[in-house]
């Protein structure tokens, strides 16, 4: 079993979503030659430039060769801007506002925005997203917009989270609200709906009325599908939602297995290794599940395929990485763990200084977790032994994800955007 690269050749676009070109955190694909990106900088130190963003967000920026974009809002959100920035010279080239809505549901907290979902960059084209707010599909270098959509309707409660996928001429949805929880496939050229697919979870909360006795948190989620393949097999669509994970044919959307659990407010998303995949049940006791995946799981998969379950400092925020048969996690309050995918149980604990948000990922040999303190912490993956490499501090926390490109490490802080090189 692997992880589709979703057809993007890392030639053309080298960090173009969430987690990477491989969905997986990874800046590389496992056999390309090893890369050195740094381990050591500071304000005044491998800072090849610094450029403001204003407004508030914590999406990921994304690299192509020749342009970065990501996404702010303004914080009562009112304004949503898409930002495209020179990649070589870090010079803010287009700052778009392309959305408005005169009265959002306000957050409740400071852990989301109305710009945490990132972008997607496919085929010269750059598809940004605010959730319900609106999605719209531009060109990448110009910034010209080709299509927009407003009309996708989810009650995001504390703001849209997921981050948007690709799937071949597809760009993927989730729209996982306290009202309505589906996911849908636009077509990337004319972004016009190919099909739409409600979560058939059980939440097992309707009153006599119809209507359900849990608000809020409880039918949400903010993760991002990832896919997984076979060689001359099918492709499945893997994404967590509140009580269930599930996967779905993503040429139909036809929902093909279900995984059930009593996690809710679900913000990791999944990630694969060792033939199983490993889900993050989520708020109320996140747990972390090693399911085993095959080309025939059908129908409610909950008692045949679960492998192991590691129910101690998991996170309810930060996604997993998988490196080699390891599992690596931060929790949210920054307590770091390595975990064996055959057992699920934990090699090693340490902490973290402070809370962490963002997930890490992998560059070079090297893990980089990122801190809402504003440190990076770079660690030796390592099943037997917790090893830092380094310890780096910026300015302002940060709540983003890290990307990496070329031989540059690309960090968003509260208040900027750092290249940092050698």
């Amino acid at each position: 079993m692997w992880l589709a690269a979703c057809g993007v050749a890392p030639a053309e676009v080298l960090w173009p979503q969430f987690r990477g070109p491989l969905g997986q955190g990874y800046a590389q694909a496992e056999g390309e030659p090893v890369v050195k990106f740094p381990t050591e900088w500071s304000e005044t130190k491998n800072v090849k430039w610094k450029t403001p963003i204003s407004g508030k967000g914590w999406s990921t920026p994304v690299i192509g060769e020749k342009m970065i974009w990501a996404t702010t809002a303004a914080p009562d959100g009112k304004e949503y801007f898409a930002l495209g920035i020179d990649r070589e010279s870090g010079k803010m080239l287009h700052e778009l506002n392309l959305f408005h809505c005169e009265k959002p549901e306000p957050l409740g907290n400071d852990v989301n925005g109305y710009a945490s979902p990132s972008s997607l960059l496919s085929g010269g084209r750059v598809f940004v997203h605010f959730g319900s707010y609106g999605t719209a599909c531009l060109d990448e270098l110009t910034g010209k917009e080709i299509w927009r959509r407003t009309d996708l309707p989810c009650r995001h409660y504390r703001g849209p989270g997921s981050s948007l996928a690709e799937w071949g001429d597809f760009l993927i949805l989730s729209m996982d609200g306290v009202d309505v929880q589906y996911l849908t496939a636009l077509d990337k050229k004319t972004g016009k709906t190919v099909w739409k697919t409600d979560r058939t979870t059980d939440f097992k909360d309707l009153q006599a009325d119809g209507k359900p006795k849990m608000e809020g948190d409880m039918r949400k989620a903010y993760t991002t599908p990832i896919f997984i393949s076979w060689p001359d097999g099918p492709t499945q669509m893997v994404s967590t939602g509140a009580r269930s994970t599930f996967a779905y044919d993503p040429k139909t959307g036809k929902e093909l297995w279900a995984y059930k659990y009593d996690g809710f407010s679900n913000a990791s998303s999944p990630v694969q290794g060792n033939n199983a995949i490993y889900i993050n049940t989520g708020y109320g006791k996140a747990n972390l599940v090693a399911l085993r995946t095959d080309i025939k799981a059908a129908g409610d998969i909950t008692g045949t395929h679960h492998v192991w379950t590691c129910n101690k400092r998991v996170p309810q925020r930060s996604s997993p990485i998988a490196v080699g048969r390891t599992v690596y996690m931060v929790d949210d309050s920054g307590m770091c763990s390595a975990v064996s995918m055959e057992t699920g149980e934990i090699s090693w604990s340490e902490r973290l200084d402070g809370k962490h948000s963002g997930t890490p990922i992998y560059a070079g040999g090297l893990l980089y977790f990122c801190g809402e303190l504003g440190s990076t912490f770079i660690l030796k993956p390592d099943p037997a032994t917790f090893t830092k490499v380094a310890e780096n501090k910026l300015d302002a926390g940060m709540l983003a994800s890290p990307a990496a490109a070329g031989k540059a490490l690309y960090l968003r802080t509260k208040t900027h955007l750092y290249r940092i090189e050698e």
